[in-house]
């Protein structure tokens, strides 16, 4: 692996670790918000979806460079 690739891997490592982080803080404000305002704690739920599934991408994009790699 060739150390801009190393670059780019841990860029999109960092990117998905941000998107559990923001992740992380959409569930909790859903919990806060659920008994007062439902509907904002069903917006986060969604919104904390979504972090999940780009941060998904990102480990998956890594992985599928590193097995081609590895080949």
């Amino acid at each position: 692996m060739t150390q801009y690739q190393q670059q780019i891997d841990a860029n999109q490592l960092n990117q998905a670790k941000a998107n559990v982080t923001l992740s992380q803080n959409l569930l909790l404000q859903a919990i806060e918000k659920s008994f007062s305002d439902p509907i904002l704690a069903q917006e986060a739920i969604k919104q904390a979806a979504a972090e999940i599934a780009e941060a998904q991408s990102a480990v998956s994009q890594v992985r599928s460079v590193i097995y081609n790699e590895n080949i």
